[in-house]
This record gives structure tokens, sequence and C-alpha cells, in this order.
């Protein structure tokens, strides 16, 4: 059974990041790229706000860089993923899903979290054209332009408001006849102007020759009184939540009720010695590609020195 002084479970920004401090502190990491190589930023084209890129940069170019940097200071990068963990004893047991066991001194968890979508062929066809998961990211490509959100909780509310101080207007598409989200948060949104809140409104699909350009929408779906109502947008922003991609954690860590690992006092440790979380699957909060590589860091740093005080 092979061992290893550390693995990094994930390769967004966190894991990437943990793999080049943990690799330039001579722990010799092993790092698996799960499913999705490179993470959520492999789903978007343009990442403007990430510092070092004045004339920003593609998503899947980002992470290709970061994974250069991690392998040039000799991290292993295995493809494939972790499938089940054994957290009882340390070192601890992993398995990937070719069947290989390994042992690890330290484990760093950076899988991330993936956005929910509501299952429209529409928004795979317009991915990277017109269709988003992160107003932050994405809403500066549509200044004095149209765009939709979906949800009405406080994270559709936040959105619309980021977007209306951007865009020319903003609707939001709400299945309820009223918002989730909290009274302060109602409020703001109520009372801005470029902010349009559909009601009982559901998505059919989105239309548009090189990227979206409406949105097909049915009112009050499945009463007498239902209709079907199409909008012009130029971007369609979903704001229905996150799912964070820590379920083989669950049994041995503390997670919120969404599923987030939860740290010890804001640092990248869990209750477990030796096992470290980054990224945003520890991050319901600010889920940017920044701050997630920053949290990598620290994992490594904590890992780095744990090993040290062994």
């Amino acid at each position: 059974m092979e061992q290893t002084k550390c693995l990094i479970i994930g390769s967004g920004p966190a894991g990437y990041t943990a793999a080049i401090y943990a690799s330039r502190a001579n722990l010799q990491p092993i790092e698996y790229c799960g499913l999705q190589p490179g993470g959520q930023l492999t789903q978007t084209t343009e990442v403007e706000n990430f510092p070092g890129y004045p004339e920003g940069v593609d998503g899947n170019q980002m992470m290709m860089d970061l994974r250069q940097q991690a392998e040039r200071f000799g991290t292993d990068i295995r493809d494939g993923e972790i499938v089940e963990v054994d957290f009882s004893a340390r070192p601890y047991r992993v398995k990937d899903d070719a069947g290989q066991e390994l042992l690890c001194d330290t484990v760093i968890i950076a899988t991330g979290a993936s956005a929910k979508y509501l299952g429209l062929p529409d928004e795979q066809k317009y991915n990277g054209m017109g269709v988003s998961a992160c107003a932050t990211c994405d809403g500066f490509f549509y200044r004095k332009k149209t765009v939709a959100v979906v949800g009405g909780g406080d994270t559709a509310c936040e959105d619309a408001l980021y977007l209306s101080g951007l865009c020319k207007k903003v609707y939001m598409i709400v299945r309820k006849p009223f918002l989730r989200a909290s009274k302060v948060m109602q409020q703001r949104v109520m009372e801005r102007e470029n902010i349009e809140i559909l009601f009982e409104h559901n998505t059919l699909g989105l239309f548009g020759q090189d990227g979206v350009e409406g949105a097909h929408l049915v009112k009050r779906k499945g009463e007498a009184d239902e209709q079907l109502v199409d909008i012009a947008i130029d971007g369609f922003f979903l704001a229905i939540g996150h799912k964070p991609n820590t379920d083989i954690f669950k049994q041995w860590l503390d997670t919120d009720e969404v599923g987030y690992l939860k740290k010890i006092d804001g640092t990248p440790r869990t209750k477990l010695p030796g096992v470290f979380v980054a990224g945003d699957c520890a991050d319901p909060t600010y889920r940017q590609a920044i701050s997630a590589a920053g949290t990598g860091c620290q994992a490594a740093i904590e890992a780095e020195r744990f090993l040290l005080g062994q």
C-alpha cells in the first residue's frame, strides 16, 4: 500500500495552491483532480478578478497555469477521484475510483462546491454564453445590459442588487408568490428601481443565436390562468444555491446543515488532527478563486507545521 505525507483531494484554486506550498515544503504531496479537474473555474470563460492577470485570463488557462506550477515543484497530480475515506486512525486510509488505497499522514480536502442548476438542457447549451452561476465573477460582462436572476433567497437578492449596480435592468424569476430572503434584503430589492420581480414564474427554456437573447417563462404554472411569457435578456444568472462536494467526509467531520465542512476558529483545521480544509467545500460566504487560493496556502502551511510537530 502506498504512503504519502500529504494527500490533497481536489484541484481548483485551493487544491493547486495547497499543492504548490506543500511541494515547496518538501512534503511530496499527491493530488487527486476529481471529476472536474480545475474545478468550477473551468466552467467560466474569462476570469478578470484574479490578481496578476491585467488583461483577464481564460478560466481553463488559469487552472493549467496553476497545475504546471504545482508540477514544477514536484506534486504528483493524478486523474480520478477519492471515493472512500477512513479517518478512524492515523495514518488515514483513502481509496480512489480505481481501487488503489493510500495511507496519508495529513489530508487537505479541497473538493469545492457545485452550483445548483434548474436542469434545463439550455443551461448546458448556453454555458459561458450568457448562463452563469456567479454574479460577482461574470456580472461585469453585462454592464448596461438586461439580465435575469433565478431564485428568491438571500443569495438571489444579493446577486440582483449587485447586478443592478452594473446592468440596465434586472429581472428576478421567483417560483413562489413571495421572497424567502430576510426582510432587509427583500426591502432593498423592492426599493431598487431597475429590479423587477416576476413572482410565480418558472423558466421553461432560453433562446438566442450566438448566446442568450431571452427566456421562455410560464406564469402560475398548472393554474387556470397559466400564461406563457417571454422576456428579452442578455444574461441568465442562477442563484438557487451550491452543494458542497463533501458527502464522503460527513461520517468523520462536522458540517453545517447544507454540508459545508466546519473549520476550527476560522483556521483550516478540522476536529481531526492532520485533516485540513480549503476552498469552497468549507466556504459558503465568499466562494471566489482568490479566497480559495488563500485558504489552500493556509492549509498547506498548517499541514507542514503539523508534520514538524509530530
